[in-house]
This record gives structure tokens, C-alpha cells and sequence, in this order.
């Protein structure tokens, strides 16, 4: 496992894809480390990428609340269909049908639907019909990114659950920086997916 900083209060590490956040992953890092971990949020069990988990009640009580205050802040890597504009921010009603575990944009407030809010820029196109995007999220809703995204006609690649046909075996999603302040400091972890274009063959940023 990648861990990027160990501290008394936390680690932060990068969870694999196909690794529960909720269940596993506390696990997996008492195995290696000892003691409890609490996780404070999560990633979709195909979903890889930064994540950090608490090692005292103390502190998973204020990185919760970090959270509540959209003071810890998600950014997400994801390679998405289709040409989107070079920026924006998605708004959107969300309800979540729990029996059969998939969200839907609707059109009106009423019991379970909640707001959601991303905003992005496009990074690159390495290929016809696959754009590179980076995300940052405002709110964090179930399945957020991979419904606002398929609600606009620009699936994420892999994502068949919300209408990508492609050859991928899992939405090409990942969680690539995660950043908060502790104790006086602003802390920033970083990482990319192994899909992602190394720099020699990243084409230049779109204007």
C-alpha cells in the first residue's frame, strides 16, 4: 500500500481499487500499523486514490467536522467520453434509489434528494472521445462525479453503471489530491493513477 504521511493523529495513503474504504482499508492498516483507524469518508469500492484515516477519536471527530465546513478538500482525476467544455460547474438535484444502488439527476427537491456541486477544468484529450478532467468537489453525494458527468452525455470511461460502453473494467476515477488544515498548517497529499499520461506523453494543456 502507498502511504504518503504518518502522523500520531492520521495517516493519509492511496486506497486500491477494489478495496472497500469503510471495511477493508481500516483493516489493512491496523495489520501494517497497529491500533484503530477510523475512516472519515470514502471512495466507491472501484474507485482508487488519496484518502486519509484517523487514529484517535479525537481526531476523527475534527477531521469530521473539517469535512461538515468543506474544509477538507477532494480533487479527482477522471477520464470522461465525449468533448466537454474546457471548464465549468455542475449543479444538480441528486436521489439515490438505495435498492438498487444508483443515483439519478431529478428535477425537484423532495425526501432523499440532495444537492450536489463540482466544479472542473479539462486537462487534456490524449485521444478521440477520452478527455482528462480535474475535479474538485463542494459537496460529497454517493456516485456524484460519475452521474453529473453521465447526466450531460460524458460518462466516465469504465463507468457502464451510468452508460459507458467502452473496453474498460472500472470507471477511470480517481482521487488524486487531498488537502486540510492541522494545527496551524495547510497539509496537501497527491497522487495519480497508473492510468493516467506520464508527462512525456501528456499533450500540452488545453487553452
Amino acid at each position: 500500500m502507498n502511504i504518503l504521511s504518518v502522523t500520531p493523529d492520521w495517516i493519509v495513503c492511496v486506497k486500491p481499487a477494489g478495496t472497500d474504504s469503510e471495511k477493508d482499508m481500516p483493516a489493512l492498516l491496523a495489520a501494517q500499523f497497529g491500533g484503530t483507524f477510523y475512516p472519515v469518508h470514502r471512495l466507491d469500492l472501484n474507485v482508487g486514490g488519496v484518502m486519509v484515516y484517523a487514529r484517535r477519536p479525537a481526531a476523527a471527530a475534527e477531521l469530521s467536522r473539517l469535512i461538515r465546513e468543506n474544509l477538507l478538500v477532494k480533487e479527482y482525476v477522471a477520464a470522461v467520453h465525449g468533448d466537454p467544455p474546457p471548464s465549468g460547474t455542475m449543479e444538480d438535484l441528486l436521489w439515490k434509489d438505495a435498492r438498487r444502488n444508483k443515483v439519478y439527476v431529478v428535477d425537484r427537491i423532495r425526501t432523499g434528494v440532495r444537492k450536489a456541486v463540482l466544479s472542473y477544468t479539462v486537462i487534456c484529450r490524449p485521444e478521440p472521445d477520452r478527455t482528462l478532467v480535474r475535479i474538485r468537489l463542494h459537496t460529497g453525494r454517493s456516485h456524484q462525479i460519475r452521474v453529473q458527468f453521465s447526466h450531460r452525455k460524458n460518462p466516465l470511461w469504465g463507468d457502464h453503471k451510468y452508460g459507458a460502453r467502452d473496453r474498460e473494467k472500472a470507471p477511470l476515477l480517481f482521487s488524486c489530491r487531498l488537502s486540510f488544515p492541522w494545527q496551524g498548517r495547510e497539509m496537501a497529499f497527491e497522487a495519480l493513477p497508473d492510468w493516467y499520461p506520464a508527462p512525456a506523453d501528456n499533450p500540452e494543456p488545453l487553452a
